[in-house]
């Protein structure tokens, strides 16, 4: 039984998800082989190969493959499935764009965003924003399976010595193209990687009044989150959401401030290692994950704690 992880990088760098989707395969219990597919990926590839656990790796190097694009990359996914019984990929969005069409192709079931391995066929996997898991078996002689890297240790990227092996494109589809990316640029850490996140909601006012969060996720060297209510409030970008419908993340430390704890919000936060609300309302269900809480209001608490940091 041979299991396959697409990798999840930028051409330069591989994704930290990727290293927890190796997690993941490794729980399977088959040999390892990681498709580094994009355009001048070798060095992503190199760095493939040094990934403990893992056997092989295989490199699609092509111009059509720099951005991406899933009905470029599917057909490549298509060729290799003959090979192995699991095609496994990180659960954000460059694995939720690709593997469904990969799915469609070859006629079998996704399972989508898994947290748990229980054996080759069953796997756990949280359903109504995280409130109840769901354990699923599959039949299907091939297994494509979107991880929930957050709930999975990286496999460690130094001890592998890995063959690499090209693989060959399939061309441009021509089915859709690259027109542009907009990224925000920030000197934080990036926020489903970061270590500390701090994150404010509904009950920070204001974007003005962020600036109170930023200060304090400065000092830690944090990364900034938000609520939805947040986002919606127009304080901070779409790209600051944790939750259900937006990131999910597991830092070491999780700094929830001025929010409430929706259920949405805590879908995509609940399995950091420790949990910090602070919230004037006792009642407010952020209080229920929490590790430590402070019933305080945050004009008072948020200041006292960046002048004594």
């Amino acid at each position: 039984m041979a299991i396959l992880v697409l990798a999840e990088h930028e051409n330069t760098a591989l994704a930290k998800s990727t290293l927890n989707t190796v997690g993941a395969a490794k729980q399977i219990d088959g040999d390892i082989h990681v498709l580094v597919a994009g355009s001048g990926c070798g060095g992503v590839a190199d760095a493939a190969a040094k990934i403990d656990g893992v056997s092989k790796v295989l490199k699609a190097d092509a111009p059509e493959l720099e951005h991406h694009i899933a009905e470029n990359l599917a057909p490549i996914l298509v060729e290799l499935a003959g090979d192995y019984s699991h095609i496994l990929t990180p659960a954000g969005t460059f694995g939720k764009n690709v593997l469904p069409r990969v799915a469609a192709l070859l006629d079998v079931q996704q399972i989508s965003d898994i947290s748990a391995v229980v054996d080759a066929d069953t796997f756990e996997r949280p359903v109504y924003a995280g409130n109840a898991v769901a354990t699923v078996k599959s039949s299907d002689d091939k297994k494509l399976i979107t991880v929930r890297g957050t709930t999975f240790d990286p496999a460690p990227a130094e001890g592998g010595s890995a063959s690499v092996e090209d693989v060959s494109s399939q061309g441009d589809k021509g089915l859709s193209g690259f027109v542009g990316l907009k990224v925000t640029e920030s000197d934080r850490p990036d926020l489903t990687s970061a270590d500390i996140v701090i994150s404010g909601g509904r009950g920070v006012g204001s974007a003005e009044n962020f600036k109170i969060i930023e200060e304090l996720a400065d000092k830690l060297g944090a990364a900034v989150g938000a609520s939805r209510a947040a986002v919606d409030a127009g304080y901070v970008p779409n790209d600051y959401q944790v939750g259900q419908t937006g990131k999910v993340v597991a830092p070491e430390l999780y700094m929830a401030i001025g929010i409430s704890g929706a259920i949405q919000h805590l879908a995509g936060m609940k399995d950091s290692k420790i949990i910090v609300a602070i919230n004037k309302d006792e009642e407010a269900p952020i209080f229920s994950v929490a590790d430590y809480g402070l019933v305080a209001d945050l004009f008072d608490a948020v200041p006292e704690l960046n002048e004594k940091l």
